[in-house]
């Protein structure tokens, strides 16, 4: 790799951490254009079949920092003539909402709830420039836009709103849902910690000379964006090669073929920047998830995820109520999409009791 490829890779910095930061998108070149909300496609354009049961309508509403984020409204057909709850959804970390979030909503919304998907700031249909940049305090603040919008929404009840974050957004989720109490219950779908993997690995095998060599090439690309005037990005994502680890194996199960793949998503065709991971190193998202309570956490992993250790560790800083549920048999990409193994009953009586009128 050249001196503008990602530096985690390049020097080994993150070790076991650098394949899962590769399979979330942090070595590929941004190959969409810049969408933006207002020429939201119209098409069904989602992996995964639509519901003769749901009315879908694309959506966009401004987060606090001025940028349009872009979603999907799913309403029950059958809603009768009383306000509804609802559940706003985002993740995986680089997925959009034609994905893994796209399907819990619609499901969800075939189970009597008002859902909402949405794509994060800079990424998908969302607007933000540059494209494919993260950020913990920009993507928690989605999650609130998300919820500003829903609750002013004419059948919802703005009192019966909860949050569903997937994976990277699991950890999202916990953050928003700490600082909003507008938010009622909250679940974690194979959750990851963004903070925490980038900042110290995988099973936090980085060591604090690591970091700090992390930290002093990161800073460096910084002069190197500045000059040329726009950030420096890698090659594509997943692309396989042999010798990979299995989990990043799944990840490209998912994200690089017909099962999961989607042009607009940061996994499957693009890459964040070289320097996102620098907010994520110093701003630990799940500090103050034990103030979640006296509301509902719901924790869901697989038994034979890689990531198990996340939930594992937040369910153990939250306050009750909370629950860890473990699927016995399922890896990390499992809950992304596998309607046999999502526990969506689990989901729907969770919500029904903590979301009820």
């Amino acid at each position: 790799m050249t001196d503008q490829s990602f530096p985690f890779e390049r020097r080994g910095v993150l070790k076991a951490g650098t394949a899962g930061l590769v399979i979330l998108g942090a070595l590929s070149i941004p190959t969409i254009s810049s969408a933006k909300a207002p020429n939201m496609t119209q098409d069904w354009d989602k992996t995964f079949p639509r519901s003769k049961l749901v009315d879908h309508q694309k959506v966009s509403f401004k987060n606090r920092y001025g940028i349009t984020l872009a979603a999907d409204l799913y309403l029950p057909k059958d809603r009768g003539t009383g306000k509804l709850a609802a559940i706003v959804i985002s993740g995986p970390f680089g997925a959009v909402k034609e994905q893994s979030s796209g399907l819990y909503a619609q499901t969800m919304a075939e189970r009597g709830f008002a859902t909402l998907a949405f794509d994060p700031s800079y990424t998908g249909e969302s607007s933000g420039e540059p494209r494919n940049i993260a950020s913990p305090d920009i993507n928690t603040e989605d999650f609130s836009a998300a919820v500003d919008f829903i609750g002013l929404h004419a059948e919802i009840d703005r009192e019966r709103i909860g949050v569903i974050g997937i994976c990277g957004w699991g950890g999202m989720a916990l953050s928003t849902a700490a600082i909003d109490k507008r938010i009622k219950a909250v679940v974690a779908s194979t959750m990851y910690d963004m903070t925490r993997v980038m900042s110290k690995g995988y099973n936090d095998s980085v060591t604090v000379q690591q970091r700090a060599e992390t930290l002093d090439q990161l800073s460096r690309q910084r002069w190197d964006d500045a000059a040329k005037g726009s950030p420096a990005y890698g090659p594509v994502s997943l692309e396989l090669k042999g010798g990979e680890p299995e989990f990043v194996v799944q990840y490209a199960a998912y994200y690089k073929t017909k099962r999961g793949f989607h042009p607009r998503a940061v996994n499957s065709n693009a890459s964040w920047s070289v320097t996102t991971p620098l907010p994520f190193m110093n701003l630990p998202i799940l500090t103050y998830i034990a103030e979640i309570s006296p509301r509902p956490v719901l924790l869901i992993h697989g038994e034979k995820a890689h990531s198990r250790y996340f939930s594992e560790t937040a369910y153990a800083a939250a306050a009750e109520p909370k629950e860890l549920m473990i699927i016995p048999g399922a890896t990390h990409t499992d809950l992304y999409d596998q309607i046999d193994v999502i526990p969506f009953d689990k989901l729907t009586a969770f919500f029904k009791q903590h979301l009820a009128a």
